[in-house]
């Protein structure tokens, strides 16, 4: 099974760009569902509020937000860690606007498990970067989320992550690589390690940055193509592939 996914990884991400792709895969005894988003043309974005100050809280609230607007909901994950109320524990930036600062330093929990980073999208452009370069470098992003820890830094498993564990969850997360032209949304279909999760991005799917989003419950997947719609309590921020209803 290993080496029949090492082929399929290699086709899927060394060969020419596609739109969105999403695919069930198979590695070292987990499952995962994994969303390739071609970002010359796939509309990625992020969402958390209506129009009226409202967290969305569920794919469907989403879905029909955007079918008013002229908009298809093709693909859509939970894209970060939220507090109680829904609102975004780190870094948010939506629409050019920002609405939480970013936090640099440690604390509890799988967020505050240094290093933790940022998905940054912009036109065409999608970059998982680790949160204290990002703030050296000063990105400007269309959208942004934080979270954490950081799946993969420069090619390198997160230094905390222990191969031994039992801490299994489903889990969920986004890697990219260094062009930023693909962004790659894994979720766990059985639960899994953040080491055996990491070890993914890494090794099955070669790609040099990674961030966990989530775990458990608040792990979630919107994928209309695979006939995928996890059903839940209500999740903070959103990202999402629209597209333009004709």
């Amino acid at each position: 099974m290993r080496g029949a996914l090492w082929v399929i990884s290699l086709w899927l991400w060394a060969g020419p760009l596609a739109a969105l792709e999403c695919n069930q895969e198979a590695y070292l005894g987990a499952r995962y569902t994994v969303c390739a988003i071609n970002m010359a043309d796939d509309d990625l974005r992020l969402f958390h509020k209506d129009a009226d100050g409202r967290a969305f809280g569920q794919f469907n609230a989403l879905r029909q937000h955007l079918d008013t607007q002229g908009f298809a909901l093709r693909f859509a994950m939970n894209a970060g860690m939220f507090h109680a109320d829904l609102a975004p524990v780190g870094h948010y930036v939506e629409g050019g606007r920002e609405t939480m600062r970013v936090i640099a330093n440690a604390g509890p929990g799988n967020f505050g498990l240094l290093p933790n980073g940022v998905l940054c999208l912009s036109d065409g452009r999608a970059d998982v970067i680790e949160t204290r370069r990002f703030q050296r470098e000063k990105l400007a992003c269309r959208d942004a989320t934080q979270s954490g820890p950081m799946l993969v830094i420069d090619g390198a498993l997160h230094p905390r992550f222990l191969v031994n564990s039992t801490s299994r969850k489903i889990r969920n997360g986004v890697g990219t690589g260094a062009s930023g032209r693909r962004a790659v949304f894994v979720i766990a279909d059985t639960p899994v390690t953040l080491h055996a999760f990491g070890s993914f991005f890494r090794n099955a799917l070669q790609l040099p940055q990674a961030l966990y989003l989530d775990g458990g419950s608040a792990s979630r997947f919107y994928a209309p193509a695979l006939g995928r719609h996890d059903p839940g309590r209500p999740i903070g921020p959103m990202v999402g592939v629209i597209e333009a209803v004709n």
